[in-house]
C-alpha cells in the first residue's frame, strides 16, 4: 500500500489505496505503544447518536491511517487509537474527563459536539498547558462551531477542522438570497453560545441582502430538553412563515422538522445538519425540494473520487442507521497524523507548529478535498456545499442516505476562498 506523502506546508495527500481499499486486504503489523487520542463526547443522552456518529468517522480514518502502518515516527512506526470518554452531552462531566485523559497522558483531544463545552475545554487547556508544560495537550475540534473559538476566544492549542458559523451562515444565506419567492422568514435555535450566534447573525445577513425579507420569528429552545416541539411548529405556521433558519442539530433538529411536517407547515427550512442523523426521514415525502442542507462534502456530490468514499465507508458501516460521513474529520485525522510524523514527535507545541499553514491535497483521490489550516487563527478554510432534499434516484441523487428513501443534491458549491471569513484572533505562542 503507498504511503501518504507527509508535508509541513506542502500537500498532506491522502493516498488513493489507502483510504478505498478494504481493510481486511491489509496485513496488521505488530505495533508498538499507540499514539492515543481522547474522544471527549455525549455518546450517551439526548445527543447519543451525534455522538457515535462522530466515533464512527474519527474510527474508520484511525483504522485507515492504522491499515497502512501507522505513523511514521523516528524510533518506528506507531499506531493511532481512539479512547471514548462520555460526557454524557454535559459540559462539568467533559471538564472531568479532560482532567482523566491529561492523567493518563493523552497528548491529543477531540470534541465538537456544542460550542460551550468546546470552550470551557479550550479554557482549561490553556490553564493545564501553561502549568504542566511537560505534559502539554492539544484540542482538535471537528464540530464546535461558534466563530469566537477562531477569534477572540482563539488559543494556540486548539484547531476547528469544520467550517464555523459564520461560514455556514454565509453559504445558507446566499442561498436563501437567490429565492425570490421568499418573503417571511422564521429564526429557531438552541438557547446557548452557538445558537444564540446564530439567530444574530442570520438576522443581519438576512437585512443586508433581502431586505424585502420579514423576519416573522425570533427563538430560542433550551438544548437537549424539548421533547415536544409541536408549539414551536404551530408558532412557526402561524406566522406565515415561508421559511425556517436553524441551527440546530441532533435530536433537537429531528424533532423540529417532524413536528413541522404534523402541523402541516410548508415553509422551506434552511440548516446546517438537515441532511442526516434522522432529519430526512422524519420529515419525509414533505421535505422534497423544501429542506436545505450545508456541509463540506454529501455522497451526491458526484464523481468517482466522491463515490468511492461513500461505498468504502458503507462497507465498514453497511447498517443505514450510520450512513453520515464527515470528510472535515476524515480531513483531521490524515492532518493529525502527518504533522505528527512530520514534527517527528508527539509533544503537543511541536505538532501544533507543523499543523499550522499545513494544508490537505486529496489530488490522489481526483480532488475529492482541499482544506489548509489557517496559521494565524487555526481555522480549517475549505469548501462548502448547498444541497436540497429530493427523492433517491431522482436526477442528481443516486443515494440515499440513513436507507430514508430521500438524498440530497448540491445546489452550489463554493470554493474556500468565497466563504472564507476575517478573524480577529491575536495569537499568544509559547517560546
Amino acid at each position: 500500500m503507498p504511503q501518504p506523502a507527509f508535508s509541513r506546508r506542502g500537500a498532506l495527500a491522502l493516498a488513493a489505496a489507502g483510504l478505498l481499499c478494504p481493510l481486511a486486504a491489509v496485513a496488521q503489523p505488530a505495533a508498538p505503544a499507540p499514539i492515543r487520542l481522547a474522544l471527549i463526547e455525549g455518546l450517551s443522552g439526548p445527543f447519543a447518536n451525534a455522538g457515535e456518529a462522530v466515533f464512527r468517522n474519527l474510527l474508520w480514518a484511525v483504522e485507515r491511517v492504522n491499515a497502512r502502518g501507522g505513523v511514521p515516527l523516528p524510533g518506528g512506526a506507531r499506531p493511532l487509537a481512539l479512547v471514548r470518554f462520555d460526557s454524557k452531552g454535559q459540559t462539568e462531566e467533559a471538564l472531568s474527563l479532560l482532567k482523566s485523559a491529561l492523567d493518563q497522558g493523552i497528548a491529543f483531544v477531540l470534541q465538537g459536539n456544542s460550542s460551550a463545552t468546546a470552550a470551557a475545554l479550550v479554557e482549561a487547556l490553556n490553564r493545564h498547558n501553561e502549568r504542566e508544560p511537560a505534559r502539554r495537550a492539544l484540542f482538535l475540534n471537528y464540530s464546535a462551531v461558534e466563530p469566537s473559538l477562531t477569534n477572540e476566544r482563539c488559543s494556540f492549542w486548539h484547531f476547528r477542522f469544520d467550517a464555523h458559523a459564520d461560514m455556514r451562515l454565509a453559504a445558507l444565506v446566499g442561498a436563501l438570497r437567490e429565492d425570490r419567492a421568499l418573503r417571511r422568514v422564521y429564526l429557531i435555535g438552541q438557547d446557548y453560545s452557538f445558537g444564540q450566534h446564530v439567530n444574530r447573525q442570520a438576522r443581519a445577513l438576512i437585512a443586508a441582502q433581502r431586505p424585502d425579507v420579514a423576519i416573522v420569528g425570533d427563538e430560542l429552545h433550551p438544548l437537549g430538553r424539548i421533547r415536544d416541539f409541536l408549539p414551536y411548529a404551530a408558532k412557526i405556521k402561524a406566522a406565515g412563515a415561508d421559511a425556517v433558519l436553524t441551527g440546530n442539530w441532533g435530536n433537537d433538529l429531528t424533532l423540529l422538522v417532524r413536528a413541522l411536517r404534523e402541523v402541516g407547515s410548508t415553509a422551506r427550512l434552511f440548516t446546517f445538519y438537515g441532511n442526516a442523523l434522522g432529519a430526512p426521514a422524519a420529515i419525509g415525502e414533505a421535505g422534497v425540494g423544501r429542506v436545505l442542507a450545508v456541509a463540506e462534502w454529501h455522497p451526491n456530490l458526484g464523481g468517482a473520487a466522491s463515490d468511492a468514499l461513500r461505498a468504502a465507508f458503507v462497507q465498514r458501516f453497511p447498517d443505514p442507521r450510520d450512513d453520515y460521513v464527515h470528510v472535515r474529520m476524515q480531513v483531521l485525522v490524515e492532518m493529525l497524523a502527518a504533522a505528527i510524523a512530520w514534527a517527528g514527535s508527539t509533544e503537543a507545541a511541536a505538532v501544533a507548529r507543523a499543523l499550522e499553514g499545513a494544508r490537505f491535497d486529496s489530488g490522489a483521490l481526483g480532488g475529492l478535498h482541499e482544506a489548509t489550516m489557517r496559521a494565524d487563527d487555526h481555522q480549517l478554510q475549505q469548501p462548502l456545499v448547498v444541497s436540497v432534499m429530493e427523492r433517491a434516484g431522482s436526477p442528481g441523487v443516486p443515494h440515499e442516505v440513513e436507507g430514508s428513501g430521500f438524498g440530497f443534491r448540491t445546489l452550489r458549491r463554493l470554493d474556500a476562498a468565497a466563504v472564507a471569513q476575517p478573524h480577529q484572533c491575536r495569537m499568544v505562542r509559547p517560546d
